[in-house]
């Protein structure tokens, strides 16, 4: 796999400190039972990278040490973890609210049969990839077949409350462009992937979120095999709108790896570029990260696009491209 941390570091990209810390984004692992095109962790079903139980236990601890709202949970595919269903119950204990990153893919694993009833259960918020409203596009950016098993999994998660108004249960849809350009303005997609999911499927969620694809790891990658990252890259840098710097996730955030190391967010994680402050995760029990700098790279224009980036979506903003 071409690296393309060489071209991103130095950078212009303008200061950044934190606010508060209120989310800890915590990677489970790296395995994951599929293999899409634009996946930034370069996740997989023959990755064997895990966090281990001593690290998985002491993230309750953190959580009430720094009074945290969020645990945000992702991977791979988080749910692969073989604690986590522990580490769930654990923060919702504490009153903090659990994010799930779902792929959807994965409630119909063997295996994972009773999956969806858990997350009901525990009150979870779901935030899933579905990267677009058309059969063609999904599976040509996520596999074969990926798009049917979707809808199911879908299809399952409203059967069960999820993504209906008077629920309390929220299922929020994840949009990445299918290529190297930035996503359209979310409010009318979202407009767009409600109409087709309810008229096609009878599908119902709560949120679009439209996020930018990375120039790292495997998308990252294969702009360079093309020939075409500096391209998307001068395509990120024109469109940089200094109005989103004040929204962005790694403000609030922190992402921690399957090591238990610390950095700024999921994307620095990924290429491996440490932040300031706490190195670990057992550094948050006794040290904060408020007011902090925040280690920003040439990738950090992804986030700062057009309408903005983050894991909650747009931020310049409350038919799919490919």
């Amino acid at each position: 796999m071409l690296d393309t941390l060489p071209l991103l570091t130095p950078t212009d990209f303008p200061a950044l400190t934190r606010t508060r810390l209120t989310t800890l984004q915590v990677n489970l692992g790296y395995r994951c039972n599929q293999s899409c095109l634009h996946c930034h962790v370069n996740a997989g079903p023959k990755r064997t990278e895990v966090m281990d139980d001593a690290l998985v236990e002491l993230i309750p601890q953190v959580l009430a040490a720094r009074r945290l709202v969020t645990l945000d949970l992702t991977g791979g595919a988080p749910e692969l973890h073989p604690r986590f269903r522990w580490l769930v119950d654990a923060a919702r204990a504490l009153g903090v609210k659990v994010i799930d990153r779902c792929n959807l893919t994965i409630l119909s694993e063997p295996g994972f049969d009773d999956l969806a009833e858990f997350l009901v259960e525990q009150r979870v918020e779901v935030v899933a990839s579905l990267p677009c409203y058309l059969e063609d596009n999904v599976d040509k950016q996520r596999g074969k077949g990926v798009y049917a098993r979707s809808i199911a999994g879908l299809k399952r998660l409203n059967s069960l409350g999820y993504g209906q108004i008077s629920s309390g249960l929220a299922l929020n849809l994840v949009y990445n462009p299918g290529g190297a350009q930035l996503p359209p303005p979310q409010a009318g997609l979202e407009a767009a992937y409600k109409k087709s999911l309810l008229d096609r499927h009878g599908i119902v969620f709560n949120r679009l979120l439209t996020i930018a694809n990375m120039p790292i790891l495997r998308f990252g990658s294969t702009l360079l095999s093309k020939g075409t990252f500096a391209d998307y890259m001068a395509l990120l840098k024109s469109s940089h709108n200094p109005a989103n710097l004040a929204g962005v996730m790694c403000r609030e955030l922190v992402s921690v790896d399957w090591r238990g190391r610390l950095y700024d967010c999921d994307f620095n994680q990924m290429l491996g570029l440490v932040g300031n402050g706490p190195a670990t995760l057992a550094d948050l029990l006794h040290a904060g990260l408020d007011n902090a700098p925040i280690r920003v790279a040439q990738h950090c224009y992804g986030c700062t696009a057009g309408q903005g980036s983050s894991c909650d979506g747009a931020l310049g903003e409350s038919g799919c491209a490919s």
